[in-house]
């Protein structure tokens, strides 16, 4: 999908299996994972959020609900949605882990979607691609027939050739 230049979104997961191919083959992190599938990878990309390390009884601790997004200016994120602040809604326990940053920056990945605080990473994207983004939260929550969810508006529009 990266190089191909295939329209892509991914969403939760697909997010997080981006960031790990974007480790992989641009960052040159060869075994890097999430530490949901290799506990013991020496390059986490993808973890636990700090405070849920020390949770052991994990039922009902994950993010869950809606939660508020600041859009990056100029990026394909804010294009999609057409304004600077959004609010989706998650359901997961692993994010974009923060020691790779800058990293990921300078290699040409855009996080163009962060919380608030600016503490959690909500959406990646590639410059100089058709449509390739991927979000932590899932946008099909809040999709419907005669209103599509503008991350798949977006997707089709590039599928399409528009």
């Amino acid at each position: 999908m990266r190089e191909q230049k295939i329209p892509f979104l991914g969403i939760c997961l697909g997010m997080q299996m981006a960031v790990a191919e974007f480790a992989r083959n641009v960052c040159g992190l060869t075994k890097a994972n999430s530490t949901e599938f290799d506990g013991k990878t020496g390059h986490p990309v993808i973890d636990l959020m700090p405070e849920q390390k020390t949770i052991t009884n994990k039922g009902g601790t994950m993010r869950l609900g809606a939660y508020p997004c600041k859009i990056q200016p100029g990026t394909l994120l804010e294009k999609c949605y057409g304004q600077r602040e959004i609010s989706e809604r998650h359901r997961h326990r692993y994010e974009f882990n923060n020691q790779y940053r800058e990293l990921f920056t300078q290699k040409g990945l855009v996080i163009s979607g962060l919380s608030p605080d600016e503490r959690l990473v909500e959406v990646i994207e590639l410059p100089g691609h058709p449509y390739f983004i991927a979000c932590q939260y899932h946008p099909e929550f809040k999709s419907r027939p005669n209103r599509p969810q503008p991350l798949f508006s977006g997707l089709l529009r590039a599928a399409a050739g528009l």
